[in-house]
């Protein structure tokens, strides 16, 4: 059961961040075009992506963490990318799989590490 929340949680970072915002911003003056996401809210995703790793490490253990939190953020980015006209969103799916697992993988052992100091015994 507690993987089934880590998973549902990682996938709502997706949904509540960023699934929602497919809008580019063009510069008026040079016609650049950016995005479609904003700084901060890639920001705020990665943050409440480290809360989840952090609170999945204490309850399943670091390596079940990053396996579920990867695999279900993966998923959930597939889900909406997979209609993109160009055809590459499995490049993209690719580099996200690497990137959060790369990512949760650093706060993870952290997480375990810390724990380990304190004493306290990851699930």
């Amino acid at each position: 059961m507690r993987a089934v929340l880590v998973a549902v949680l990682a996938a709502a970072c997706w949904f509540a961040w960023l699934a929602w915002d497919t809008t580019y911003q063009v510069d008026p003056a040079t016609g650049a075009a950016s995005g479609p996401y904003e700084a901060w809210q890639v920001l705020g995703c990665a943050l409440s992506l480290a809360v989840v790793v952090v609170l999945g490490t204490v309850a399943l253990g670091a390596r079940a963490t990053v396996v579920v939190t990867t695999l279900a953020f993966a998923v959930a980015w597939s889900v909406t990318a997979s209609t993109d006209e160009t055809g590459l969103w499995m490049v993209g799916a690719l580099l996200v799989l690497v990137g959060v697992a790369v990512g949760s993988t650093a706060v993870a052992a952290v997480t375990a590490a810390v724990l380990r100091r304190r004493g306290t015994r990851a699930a």
